[in-house]
This record gives structure tokens, C-alpha cells and sequence, in this order.
């Protein structure tokens, strides 16, 4: 088993929006769905665009680069179903979004 890793804090993230994180040598990011935060790999797989810095509409990120999308909940790409990115299970306490690295 991993540690729990405060990776963001819930007043830095507005709902409908996702960041980019650092943290223990991993590049994440981190999205606000309405008020429910979801934690997955940054880079997407058809060219390594950051998805953190996609548009978020719902449940799914757009790649900013290319256009392709995920499920924020599951990692789940809806372009090419056979390719999926890691999502990691977020908690929220006190303010802060953490996972388990």
C-alpha cells in the first residue's frame, strides 16, 4: 500500500475546472466536478498533451492539444476505447484533495 498524498487544496480548484500537480514524481491532474474531485494522469496518450489544462465539460476533459477525451471519473477515453489513463481514488479532508501514491 501507498501513503495518502495531499496533492491540492479544494478551495484552489473551481467547479468545471482542472489543474496540473506535481507530486511524488508524477504529473496528475486534478479536476473539479461539481464539487466532487477526481484524480488522473496529465498526459494524454495520443500525443502527451496536458489534460489538466483541457476544457472540462461534465465529466469529460478535452485534450487541449488534439481534441481527444476522457472520462475524469475513469480514466475511460472516448476516442479510442481500447486506451484508457490511470485515475486515482481522491479523498477530501479538511480542505485538502489527496490520493494514495
Amino acid at each position: 500500500m501507498g501513503e495518502w498524498v495531499q496533492i491540492a487544496k479544494t478551495d484552489d480548484i473551481s467547479p468545471g475546472t482542472g489543474v496540473v500537480i506535481e507530486a511524488k514524481d508524477k504529473c496528475l491532474a486534478v479536476f473539479n466536478v461539481d464539487g466532487a474531485f477526481h484524480v488522473t494522469d496529465n498526459m494524454c496518450l495520443h500525443r502527451g498533451g496536458p489534460l489538466g489544462e483541457g476544457d472540462l465539460e461534465g465529466e469529460t476533459v478535452t485534450c487541449p492539444w488534439h481534441g481527444w477525451e476522457y472520462n475524469v471519473k475513469t480514466g475511460h477515453c472516448l476516442n479510442n476505447p481500447s486506451s484508457n489513463i490511470k485515475s486515482y481514488e481522491a479523498v477530501v479532508e479538511e480542505g485538502e484533495v489527496k490520493i494514495e501514491l
